[in-house]
This record gives structure tokens, C-alpha cells and sequence, in this order.
């Protein structure tokens, strides 16, 4: 009696979209949606490798971190080495995913780095002295009405979001280093500045391993024959479209937003 030879497996877990909070219409990146479906792909039976495939622009640094930790929590402690695979873009909370894998790779023309904090606002202070609004705030703490989009930017108020910025940074900083450690080709003033760059260029920085697509570095890995497990979301009712109409604008917003995030590198 002959045995079947076993295949190898892998498990493959999509991380797509911006990271963030979910909509009525769309499901955010975030820990709370992503974390069943990491644990389910570390717990797939004699799976060799978990590998992670990256589409994201970024979005929450806290959601980008809790992702993060908990995918190398489950690596230590199943002893199970994680690849990921950049798609169209690993920038920036989306390159804090990419960080993620023991192996890192990323397409030719894949969007890589953006590595720093943005905030973006609009503001205006014009706007309602011409319809002729009042705006009214009653606080307790003087800088809790900062950054409001109503009333004049302050210099003391922007210094406070600069200075939690540079905490942020420094903790994205240190991320790389740790996880790039030995590999970076050009110094850090090059690097921490915001830029992206394509994968190809991302990989003579050191911010990636190699240019290669995930099918092809898997058969490379364990063969022709190796099998690859996706894990997906459970299928849920479909999401309601005739919610509150606030909801509903509330979804499309963020929709709008998401899409901004994606044409920022052009994708």
C-alpha cells in the first residue's frame, strides 16, 4: 500500500484596506476584525508558514501596532515563521504590517515606506463668518477644543499635535530598526523622511527581502505541490444599506476617505 505524500501547507491571511474603524458599508483593517482570523491561521494543522498578504495605505497607528504585536505574539508562540507579501502598497500603518514578517517581500511596482505620521484637517474659521454662524464651545482644560475646524489654529495647540507626532514617529523609527536591523543601505535621514518608493527600489534600501510575488516564492519555498490555505472572514448577513441615513452618510465619508488614502500613491 502506498502512502499519499503530504503536501506542505500554508496559510494565507489577506490584509487589505486602510486600518481603521469599520463602516455600515465596509469593513475596516483593525484588530478586532483581523485577530480571529490570525489565530485560525496559526492553528491550520502542520501549516509551515503563515504568510500575510499587504494592501494597505495605513491609517490608525494603534490599530497598526495591536496588528502587528499580535501577529508576532502567535509566530513566538507557535513557532511558525510569517512571510508577508506587499501588493499594491505597504505604506506607511501598512508598511508597520509589512514589518510584521520574518520574510518580507514585496512586486516590482508595489508602493513600499511612507514611513512618518500625518494629520489632516480642514478648517473653516471663513466659511462660517460668511453664513453668518456663531460657533459656541464651553470647555474645562483650555486645550480641549484644540484642533477644532471652526475656530483659528494656534500655534501652542499645533505644537501639542507635533509633539504626539514625534512620539509616534520615533516609536514607527525604532519598528524599523529593530526589524530591519543590519539591512538598511541608506541612512535613516533618507529613509524617515515620509517618501515611497517602488519595490524595486524598496529592496535596494533594505526595507524589503526580495521582489517576488507570493505563489511564486511558496512553490520556490515547498514545491509545486504545496497548498495554500486561505482563511477568510465567516460569512455574515450582508451589511444593511438602509440604515439611518446619517449612517449611511457617515459610511460614504469614510468610503471617500479610504479612497483618498489609495490615490495618494497613485493606486
Amino acid at each position: 500500500m502506498f502512502c499519499r505524500e503530504k503536501k506542505p501547507v500554508v496559510a494565507c491571511v489577506n490584509l487589505h484596506g486602510v486600518i481603521g474603524k469599520d463602516s455600515k458599508i465596509a469593513s475596516g483593517l483593525n484588530f478586532e476584525n483581523v485577530a480571529p482570523l490570525l489565530k485560525r491561521a496559526f492553528e491550520v494543522k502542520k501549516v509551515k508558514v503563515v504568510a500575510l498578504s499587504i494592501n494597505s495605505p495605513g491609517g490608525s497607528p494603534v490599530q497598526s501596532e495591536l496588528i502587528y504585536n499580535y501577529i508576532r505574539e502567535l509566530a513566538y508562540e507557535k513557532k511558525i515563521p510569517v512571510f508577508t507579501f506587499a501588493q499594491d502598497v505597504a505604506a506607511s500603518g501598512g508598511y508597520w504590517l509589512l514589518l510584521a514578517g520574518d520574510e518580507i517581500y514585496a512586486h516590482n511596482s508595489s508602493i513600499i515606506g511612507s514611513i512618518g505620521v500625518i494629520f489632516s484637517g480642514f478648517g473653516f474659521v471663513d466659511l462660517i463668518k460668511k453664513i453668518g454662524i456663531d460657533r459656541r464651545i464651553y470647555t474645562e482644560g483650555k486645550n480641549k477644543a484644540i484642533l477644532d475646524p471652526f475656530l483659528p489654529e494656534e500655534e501652542e495647540n499645533i505644537e501639542i499635535l507635533k509633539n504626539a507626532q514625534r512620539d509616534i514617529f520615533e516609536s514607527f523609527k525604532e519598528l524599523v530598526r529593530s526589524r530591519r536591523n543590519g539591512k538598511l543601505q541608506e541612512a535613516e535621514e533618507k529613509i524617515f523622511t515620509g517618501a515611497f518608493w517602488s519595490g524595486k527600489k524598496a529592496f535596494e534600501l533594505g526595507l524589503i527581502d526580495e521582489v517576488c510575488d507570493m505563489r511564486k516564492k511558496l512553490k520556490e519555498k515547498f514545491g509545486n505541490k504545496v497548498e495554500i490555505i486561505p482563511i477568510t472572514a465567516k460569512k455574515g448577513l450582508l451589511k444593511s444599506f438602509l440604515s439611518e441615513k446619517s449612517d449611511l452618510a457617515e459610511s460614504l465619508i469614510i468610503k471617500l476617505e479610504e479612497r483618498i488614502k489609495f490615490n495618494h500613491f497613485g493606486i
